[in-house]
């Protein structure tokens, strides 16, 4: 086992673990040989050289198979649809940071900076997953991309009081809607949470709803205001699916918009009640780790983008300032 020559290059073989590696150096001078040859045995041995063997087989394509299997959240299959066309037949090691940005500069002429941020943030995960637990590549060409045009087009609009006594009082048509208006707007629920709700997730004893599939992922538990609580018990109708709203997203849209359009409530969308609900929260003083908690938010970032709602938060750091110089003063002044 070592180099020998073929013609006029020098090639290796090396048999580890029962594998049998053959290739060649890609040289004809011995002393390189050598060198190149002791470089891939120490790869070898430390599992690196498998890991660029496999990112130079396996495709984009390949990675999204075995990632559903395990970690594909609500949205992710229509993310998909949209990276498969674009990555899909290259292999891992063939995609660059440089390909990549190269898809966001022209995504961005065609969808809003948001549908972009939330396809890069997907194929940065799997990269992730990749690297981490599969050992499939060396380096995440996704994660040295800048990602700051996911909140270039975020949203904040929520309903101000008099627009939700409105939008709740012609919300009549059909019966089930007023229910699950009131359900986003007192847990801040995103729609898909609301309409995957199973009876058997809501504990009315303890007043405390857990969301079980959510965005990112992970379980979440919403205590259960009493308004909610009694709505949720004046539902008669019992689906033999156990779920709490059965009805499809086309469904809830129309009767969504035709409620809207009843309220007289312009532009306002469905995910606009999460906004109602965390601004609400904010504006109340409640602090951003619980929100963020409810919300079932990754990071404090996400939370701290209703911070303006409340300046009043800032107040009582000024407050330091004005305790200070009275007491610095009265020092000075020999005041006892």
């Amino acid at each position: 086992m070592g180099i020998y020559k073929k013609g006029k290059v020098y090639w290796m073989i090396k048999q580890y673990r029962g594998k049998r590696i053959e290739r060649s150096l890609e040289t004809s001078v011995k002393r390189v040989a050598e060198e190149r040859f002791a470089k891939i045995v120490s790869e070898i041995i430390d599992g690196s050289y498998f890991e660029g063997q496999r990112a130079k087989t396996l495709t984009l394509a390949d990675m999204v198979e075995k990632y559903k299997q395990k970690y594909q959240r609500l949205r992710d299959e229509t993310t998909f649809k949209r990276l498969l066309p674009a990555f899909g037949h290259f292999t891992l090691a063939d995609i660059t940071t440089e390909m990549i940005s190269d898809y966001r500069e022209s995504r961005l002429k065609v969808v809003k900076p948001a549908t972009i941020y939330q396809e890069l943030s997907l194929l940065r995960r799997m990269f992730n997953v990749a690297r981490r637990e599969w050992k499939w590549i060396k380096e995440n060409p996704a994660a040295d991309l800048s990602f700051s045009i996911g909140n270039s087009n975020a949203r904040d609009r929520w309903l101000s009081l008099a627009e939700e006594q409105k939008l709740l009082s012609a919300a009549t048509n059909p019966n089930w809607l007023r229910s699950l208006l009131v359900t986003a707007l007192h847990t801040g629920m995103r729609r898909g949470e609301i309409l995957n709700l199973q009876w058997q997730d809501i504990d009315f004893q303890r007043k405390l709803l857990t969301v079980h599939i959510s965005k990112n992922g992970e379980k979440r538990s919403i205590p259960l205001s009493s308004t909610l609580c009694d709505v949720l018990r004046g539902i008669k109708v019992l689906n033999i699916s156990g779920k709490v709203f059965p009805i499809s997203v086309r469904s809830l849209r129309a009767a969504f918009d035709m409620t809207l359009e009843k309220a007289d409530i312009k532009d306002f969308h469905f995910h606009d009640l999460r906004h109602t609900f965390a601004t609400r929260l904010v504006q109340a003083g409640v602090d951003f780790y619980r929100i963020k908690e409810l919300l079932g938010h990754k990071t404090i970032n996400m939370t701290m983008r209703y911070a303006h709602h409340y300046p009043e938060s800032l107040r009582s750091s000024i407050d330091v300032l004005d305790r200070n110089y009275y007491n610095s003063t009265t020092v000075s002044s020999g005041a006892i």
